[in-house]
């Protein structure tokens, strides 16, 4: 549906610039505007389609919402359809994966909002008990709470299977299963909180593995190939027209540690290697305005960056006053 009545509520001018190495952005911490009476309350998952529209996936009424790149909202979808919306894949066809966790269920959509395919099962028995990612005692198969999902150039996905189990699935385009790998743990291969997938034009596959601090790549057959662990809690991968994979890190705070000295929620930018071109943070999460937990992170085809945040989520309810759900980074 086509609505033009717009609230001014995301849609601040930018109030700061960061950035370092040549990668400088001009930043809007509320972005983005809503029908009047709307809100987003949590954005789980954001994605650019191939004209730069912006697709948002929100713990809200209206869970997809689509904006231009100005940021004027152009409809939504998906209302019902969702129980907990948490991670969104834009596949180079522009159709729409979507990672319902508590429904153990990955949709893919038509751009307007039409199923294409689902895959869809019973919880499976991982020991998990619904609320510590570290209760999870044994692998399992598909799904216990899946995060996300990704495409490879040959057209196969792979599912990170996170919250309720340590295992990444591969199936094929039609979701058959062909193969899975990984347990609970913190050695060379294990998960804790496996939250993202992404597979390069190479068909390596990386994974954050969230609570391990560490993002784990491999090949498509579950061979691991290396480690990055240099990250604070990485929570969601996305390539940009650059070819430098971006990271959002939701930090220590956010995972309930009270000691803001430990790593801060940070945004990275890496290149293929791994290394650290850019990066920016806020030291204290709990002030107001500051990044607090960036949570889903997407790049259109100028080099600008959209970061979602899921400020209800975090442990004990503990919001800093005027935390932002959606801000936009405009590469300068």
């Amino acid at each position: 549906m086509l609505i033009t009545t717009t609230s001014k509520e995301y849609s601040m001018p930018h109030t700061r610039t960061v950035g370092t190495d040549g990668y400088m952005y001009n930043e809007n911490t509320h972005w983005g505007q809503l029908p009047a009476g709307w809100s987003l309350e949590e954005v789980a998952g954001v994605a650019v389609d191939s004209e730069d529209r912006l697709y948002v996936f929100s713990r809200s009424a209206h869970p997809i919402t689509v904006f231009d790149r100005e940021g004027t909202f152009i409809e939504s979808w998906g209302e019902g359809v969702f129980q907990r919306p948490h991670a969104l894949y834009m596949a180079t066809d522009d159709t729409l994966f979507c990672t319902d966790d508590i429904a153990h269920t990955i949709y893919r959509f038509t751009l307007d909002g039409q199923e294409l395919m689902s895959i869809k099962t019973p919880p499976a028995d991982t020991g998990y008990d619904g609320a510590d990612m570290y209760s999870v005692a044994r692998s399992g198969p598909p799904f216990n709470t899946p995060t996300a999902v990704t495409q490879a150039p040959d057209g196969t996905l792979f599912v990170s299977d996170g919250y309720g189990n340590a295992r990444v699935h591969h199936f094929t385009e039609e979701g058959k299963l062909l193969n899975s790998w990984g347990e609970p743990g913190s050695e060379s291969g294990q998960f804790v909180t496996p939250h993202d997938a992404y597979v390069d034009a190479e068909g390596r596959v990386y994974i954050s593995d969230r609570q391990n601090c560490r993002i784990q790549i491999f090949t498509a057959d579950g061979t691991l190939d290396n480690i990055w662990d240099d990250t604070h809690w990485p929570c969601d991968m996305c390539r940009g027209p650059d070819g430098n994979l971006y990271v959002a890190e939701v930090g220590g705070v956010f995972m309930g540690d009270p000691d803001t000295s430990r790593p801060a929620a940070r945004i990275t930018v890496r290149d293929q290697d791994g290394h650290i071109l850019c990066e920016w943070s806020d030291q204290d999460p709990m002030d107001s305005g500051q990044y607090f937990s960036p949570h889903a992170i997407a790049v259109d085809s100028r080099g600008d960056i959209y970061v979602g945040e899921v400020k209800k989520s975090y442990p004990g309810g503990r919001a800093p006053a005027g935390a932002s759900v959606l801000r936009k980074y405009v590469r300068k």
